[in-house]
């Protein structure tokens, strides 16, 4: 049966790691494009599905959920893919990483790219802020990629998980944003497994599904540039 999926996106946001995970389960969905540039997601339509006003939400059959890994969550339990099942050995690692990354790692590089959320209007003070955390950023993806060294069967690019294209799209946003910062920090070969898993994923018919549709460019991982989408603005 056609679950009537409907994903509210904006280009080369949080909503791409979605769609990917979508594309990886074969499901029908349509999209609801959120127009940054006009700040749509702060409207009241939108607000009524994400009093967060944060993208994405996804419509499904048991309504709209938001929050990217309880959508990820969601999605593999419903379809049977995407995760290890509720009984398999592997459901509590793969759990403690789904949260890590979304409670952790993408928390602190949310801080890099909106400082003036967290801390005062200064240069100076923002500039410290945003050092700090790269650092920790840093350690974040060197706990990830020994972790990566076990290969446990969800963080493999030929069957990816939802895990996958979260982290995928991280290391994506890591390595691009902000645009006006010194990028030095960021250097994938720093983390070999981390690369071969990204390199892995750009080969997938899902990642050549989301480079269509929302302009990612030939190597969106591994070496990627700013998205050019057919409509909606990334920032």
């Amino acid at each position: 049966m056609n679950p009537g999926y409907r994903l509210h996106y904006a280009p080369d946001n949080a909503s791409l790691i979605i769609r990917l995970a979508l594309e990886t389960l074969g499901m029908p969905y349509e999209t609801a494009l959120v127009d940054r540039a006009q700040q749509a997601q702060r409207g009241a339509g939108y607000l009524r599905l994400n009093p967060n006003g944060l993208i994405p939400v996804l419509e499904t059959s048991d309504g709209a959920i938001f929050e990217t890994g309880a959508i990820l969550l969601w999605l593999a339990d419903r379809h049977g893919r995407g995760a290890p099942p509720p009984s398999d050995p592997d459901r509590a690692a793969y759990l403690k990483w789904l949260f890590f990354l979304s409670n952790t790692l993408h928390a602190d590089m949310r801080i890099t790219f909106y400082p003036q959320l967290y801390i005062g209007s200064g240069d100076t003070a923002r500039t410290t802020l945003r050092e700090t955390v790269q650092g920790r950023l840093q350690t974040h993806l060197e706990i990830l990629d020994d972790m990566a060294a076990y290969r446990p069967g969800w963080l493999c690019p030929d069957a990816p998980s939802g895990l996958c294209w979260y982290l995928a799209c991280l290391l994506r946003w890591m390595a691009l944003y902000p645009d006006d910062g010194d990028r030095r920090w960021f250097e994938l070969g720093r983390w070999p497994r981390l690369h071969s898993l990204l390199a892995g994923l750009e080969t997938h018919p899902a990642t050549r599904a989301a480079q269509d549709a929302e302009g990612l460019g030939p190597t969106p991982f591994t070496a990627p540039t700013l998205a050019r989408p057919p409509e909606g603005s990334a920032t």
